[in-house]
């Protein structure tokens, strides 16, 4: 399959500016014959989350839409997050729509970042959530999940073979961001697709460095700190020859771990 990451300075409270970039974007992606189009977090709106309830829609509407309809305009996958209301509060959430602009999987964050006040303006998503395609199965994340490797470990184990990853990561942490990136494809043995945003907002400047890792924990992609749409080609068949070079989850002991700590 061939992705494409969608890096971008997500302009904050400017959701028609967002859009056209999104747009701009997507076209690019599919005169690359692009299979799968990934977008940062909050793409739409960026963190003005105090006007989080202006932005948040339902996923068959607003901005949600118009991923909908580049979707299918284009014929390929898209993946991104934005504000929604569908969990009664605004949440951050995400939605991987098909090539025809059907709503594959939708996935609300689980792990809010208090130290941008997100505990303040939203509520935690309920579940985690796994895509099917054509080429795979997808967990899917945002941001300061990656964090937390339960989470990907779960997917893993239910079956993944990569993790989409939409992300407004800030600096100072650029080490953590690829160090993480790095170490959730090596231990689970999966590819990671992971799209952040660059450019500034408040103060908080955005590091980049979207990238493609694969199972071995290889660099398959990597952006720099400028805005750039980003396209490599991967085969999900690798997965499963990684796992059989080293059998991580045949040697896992379960019957030792306390998970509920």
């Amino acid at each position: 399959m061939r992705v494409s990451i969608g890096q971008f300075d997500v302009k904050r409270g400017e959701p028609e500016a967002n859009l056209a970039t999104v747009e701009a974007l997507a076209a690019e992606a599919a005169a690359r014959h692009t299979d799968l189009l990934v977008l940062p977090e909050l793409w739409g709106s960026g963190y003005d989350l105090e006007h989080a309830e202006r932005y948040a829609t339902g996923l068959d509407s607003g901005l949600f839409a118009e991923m909908a309809r580049l979707a299918a305009a284009h014929r390929f996958f898209v993946y991104g997050s934005l504000l929604s209301n569908i969990h009664g509060r605004p949440t951050n959430t995400a939605a991987l729509f098909d090539a025809e602009g059907h709503l594959v999987a939708e996935y609300s964050k689980l792990h809010l970042f208090r130290l941008m006040d997100e505990h303040r303006w939203l509520a935690p998503g309920p579940r985690p959530a796994l895509a099917e395609t054509p080429w795979g199965l997808f967990g899917l994340a945002i941001c300061y999940d990656l964090r937390f490797p339960e989470l990907f470990r779960r997917y893993a184990l239910e079956g993944a073979h990569g993790f989409l990853i939409a992300a407004q990561w800030p600096h100072p942490r650029l080490a953590h961001w690829r160090t993480l990136l790095r170490a959730r494809a090596i231990e689970n043995q999966a590819f990671v697709i992971a799209c952040n945003r660059v450019g500034e907002t408040d103060g908080t400047t955005f590091c980049g460095h979207s990238a493609i890792i694969d199972p071995w924990g290889n660099i398959v992609a990597e952006a720099g700190e400028t805005p750039i749409l980003l396209t490599a080609d991967i085969s999900l068949d690798e997965v499963a020859r990684v796992r059989r070079t080293i059998p991580v989850f045949e040697d896992r002991r379960p019957d030792a771990y306390n998970t509920s700590q």
